[in-house]
C-alpha cells in the first residue's frame, strides 16, 4: 500500500499541543551557517563572513532566552533583524535582541498589522487567555529569570512593497510579500542559492494543515484568493528546506511541493463547494455541515478547522447578515430569550429534553437546549454536569480532540462547568 507522504507528515510532526516557549527546547541547527530557536514563534540566525542576520525576535519575554540559545552561533555584528509579520511573538523580543548598527526590516504593512494589535490589545487578550494563559501561569521559572517584561512595537528601518534583496556577507536573500498568511505584512525569505525557505506563518504554525481563515481568539478575516495566490507564489520558489515558523523545518523537494500541492487543492475544493452550496440556496449552518475534505485532499485540521472556515467563506462574500430572519438584524438575539423560553417550558423538561437529545447522538442540538436551561437557572449543577457532558461529546467528534482552538474552548468550557461556572471568556 502507497502512503500518503502529507498524512504522514502530519502525524509525525508536533501540533500546537506541543508549542513551548523559548528555552523549552534545545536550539537547532537547519544547515550550514543557519540556526534557529524554538519559541512562541521560531527565531533564525544566519552567519554571514560580515556579521548575521536574524528572522523574528519572539516575544519579550522571552528574549533573554532567545539571546542565549543564540550565543554560540553568534559570528559578529547584526546589520538586519527581519520580521516575516507584525503579530507580538515576532516583534516583542526587537529591542532587547538588535544592536545599534542593525536595520530592522519588514514589508510595508508591518506598522498597520501592528496597529491593529493594539486596537484591539483589550478584547483580544481577553479571550485569548481561554488559549494563551498569562506566561508565567504555565511555566514559574520565567519569575525567576525575568524581572520584568518589555514587549516592544517596534518601527521598521527599511520596508518594501513586493520584493527586496538583501546581498550581505557573501549571503543572497530575496524577500517576497506573501499577504494571504497571516498578515497582510506576512513575507517569506528566501535563500536562492541554498534552495531555503523561511516561511514564517504564512501557512499557520502548523504544517501541512488546513488555514484558518479566522481565529476565534479574535483576528481580521483572511482571504482565500490571496491565500492561494501567495501559496503560489512560494511554490514556484521549488523550496528544498521549507523553514516554518513553528517547529523543525520540513526538508526534501518533492516532500515540500507535494505538501504545497495538496494545501493548494483542498483550501480550493472547499473554496469552491461552499460556493457552489451558496449559489444553491443552502444555508451556512448546512453547508457547515455538508462541506469536506475529499480524503484524497487530506491535509490536517489541527490548527485551521474545515467546518470554521467555511463559515468564513459566507461571510466573506455575504456579510453578516444570513436573510433568514428578523432577528439578525437586531440587537436582541433568540439566544437573549432563551432563559425565558427555558422558564416557560420547566427548567427540569428543557434538562430532560437535552439529556435524551444527547443519549441519541445529537450533540450539537443537545447544546442548545442546555445553554437555554443554564441560562434561565446559571447555577443549576444537573444543567452544569450537563453541560459538561455535552462539550465531552463534542470533543470526541471529528478533527474534535486534534483542533487547537475548537478542543481549546470546550475544554476551557468542561473546566469552568465542573467548578460551576458558565465559563466564556474570562
Amino acid at each position: 500500500m502507497t502512503t500518503d507522504p502529507v498524512r504522514q507528515l502530519v502525524a509525525e510532526r508536533p501540533t500546537m499541543f506541543d508549542h513551548r516557549f523559548a528555552g523549552m527546547k534545545p536550539s537547532f541547527t537547519v544547515s550550514e551557517g543557519v540556526h534557529g530557536v524554538e519559541s512562541i514563534s521560531n527565531v533564525y540566525l544566519i552567519n554571514t563572513s560580515d556579521g548575521d542576520i536574524q528572522i523574528n525576535a519572539g516575544m519579550g519575554f522571552e528574549a533573554p532566552t532567545i539571546r542565549d540559545q543564540l550565543a554560540p552561533y553568534r559570528k559578529g555584528p547584526l546589520p538586519y533583524l527581519i520580521l516575516t509579520q507584525g503579530h507580538v511573538d515576532h516583534v516583542g523580543g526587537v529591542s532587547q535582541l538588535r544592536q545599534a548598527e542593525t536595520k530592522l526590516v519588514a514589508q510595508e504593512n508591518n506598522p498597520e498589522c501592528q496597529k491593529d494589535d493594539v486596537r484591539i490589545m483589550g478584547a483580544r487578550n481577553r479571550q485569548s487567555q481561554i488559549w494563551f494563559p498569562a506566561p508565567n501561569k504555565i511555566n514559574e521559572d520565567l519569575q525567576k529569570t525575568v524581572d520584568y517584561v518589555v514587549q516592544d512595537r517596534p518601527t521598521p528601518d527599511i520596508t518594501f512593497d513586493d520584493r527586496m534583496e538583501i546581498d550581505h556577507g557573501g549571503v543572497k536573500l530575496e524577500l517576497l510579500s506573501v499577504p494571504g498568511g497571516e498578515t497582510v505584512d506576512s513575507l517569506v525569505v528566501h535563500m536562492p542559492d541554498r534552495g531555503i525557505v523561511f516561511s514564517g506563518n504564512q501557512f499557520g504554525p502548523l504544517f501541512p494543515h488546513f488555514p484558518n481563515m479566522n481565529t476565534i481568539r479574535g483576528d481580521k478575516y483572511r482571504f482565500w484568493e490571496i491565500y492561494l495566490s501567495s501559496l503560489e507564489r512560494t511554490r514556484a520558489l521549488e523550496p528544498e528546506i521549507l523553514v516554518t515558523g513553528h517547529f523543525l523545518p520540513v526538508v526534501g523537494k518533492q516532500l515540500v511541493r507535494t505538501c504545497l500541492d495538496r494545501l493548494h487543492d483542498a483550501v480550493s475544493h472547499v473554496h469552491q463547494a461552499t460556493l457552489d452550496g451558496m449559489n444553491a440556496g443552502k444555508d451556512i449552518f448546512t453547508l457547515m455541515r455538508e462541506v469536506q475534505v475529499p480524503d484524497n485532499l487530506y491535509v490536517g485540521q489541527a490548527y485551521g478547522k474545515v467546518s470554521f472556515c467555511v463559515r468564513t467563506v459566507w461571510e466573506q462574500y455575504m456579510g453578516w447578515f444570513q436573510g433568514e430572519r428578523t432577528s439578525e438584524l437586531l440587537s436582541v438575539q433568540p439566544h437573549h430569550v432563551a432563559g425565558e423560553l427555558a422558564e416557560m417550558a420547566g427548567v427540569g423538561a428543557v434538562i430532560a429534553k437535552a439529556r435524551a437529545t444527547l443519549e441519541k447522538g445529537d450533540a450539537e442540538r443537545a447544546m442548545a437546549l442546555v445553554e437555554a436551561a443554564l441560562a434561565a437557572e446559571p447555577t443549576n449543577r444537573a444543567a452544569l454536569d450537563l453541560s459538561v457532558a455535552v462539550h465531552e461529546a463534542l470533543l470526541a467528534g471529528p478533527h474534535a480532540a486534534e483542533n487547537f482552538w475548537y478542543a481549546g474552548w470546550l475544554k476551557h468550557q468542561i473546566a469552568a462547568n465542573k467548578a460551576g461556572s458558565l465559563g466564556g471568556k474570562p
